[in-house]
């Protein structure tokens, strides 16, 4: 079922590279958020064990590792993620329509194994970083940017997977592409007037949270503030606004 209240929907990047600092946030945040976003700096630095620290908290982990490799490779890496019990995992759709339903069945199949919990599987269409430039230029693909987002959350969903990580941007028409069950996580929020940092592609949380988003992803306007907490209760607020 997905989340319905606004506290459920709001992820929270914890894009640190110690425990500590880590364990410091959630014990401060938790009352606020129930899903926490580990990604590769802090899963390079700490490995397994910051996931099972936010479990025992209470907490909900999204691992964003973006795995992309042969199906085989990618299955087994899915198949790890979820017996370590987490809620949410990304692999990049551009890694072909094989390697998603490789990694689909190995999720599927070993929590019906074991009887867990299996995560919800979600694939990276084109970063919030990219914008029609860069996939121009740099990657060499011509199709228009949100042509391609479609192209690659339709395939996703033939794959089998949950939804998709998308720019907020393409929200509406993935919507329409891809049904009203189809998960949709934006990443890269930045609320009203704060600065966008290396994200070309994205909205406040209000928009968002309008436009038909199921989670969204804030890490550095909360992280770096200088009260964290405050700065979060605001963008909780922001996110309620009518």
């Amino acid at each position: 079922m997905l989340p319905s209240k606004v506290k459920e929907r709001l992820v929270l990047a914890i894009d640190v590279d110690d425990f500590k600092t880590a364990e410091d946030l959630v014990d401060k945040l938790s009352d606020y958020v129930r899903v926490f976003k580990i990604g590769n700096q802090l899963f390079t630095a700490e490995g397994p064990k910051v996931i099972q620290m936010i479990k025992k908290k209470g907490g909900e982990v999204f691992l964003d590792l973006k795995f992309h490799d042969i199906p085989n490779t990618v299955a087994r890496a899915v198949e790890v993620a979820t017996k370590l019990g987490v809620y949410i995992l990304n692999v990049h759709t551009s890694g072909g329509l094989e390697m998603m339903k490789s990694a689909a069945e190995a999720s599927r199949n070993i929590s019906l194994t074991l009887g867990i919990r299996k995560p919800l599987i979600l694939g990276v269409t084109i970063l919030t970083s990219i914008n029609q430039e860069i996939l121009e230029k740099e990657i060499g693909i011509e199709r228009r940017l949100e042509e391609q987002v479609v192209h690659l959350a339709k395939l996703a969903k033939f794959a089998g997977l949950d939804g998709v990580v998308a720019s907020s941007r393409e929200i509406k028409i993935i919507r329409e592409a891809c049904g009203k069950d189809f998960i949709i996580l934006t990443p890269g929020m930045r609320p009203t007037g704060k600065l966008m940092h290396d994200q070309k592609r994205v909205m406040t949380p209000r928009e968002a949270i309008r436009w038909g988003a199921d989670f969204i992803v804030i890490g550095r306007p909360v992280r770096e503030a200088v009260d964290p907490v405050e700065a979060l209760k605001e963008i909780l607020k922001e996110m309620e606004g009518d």
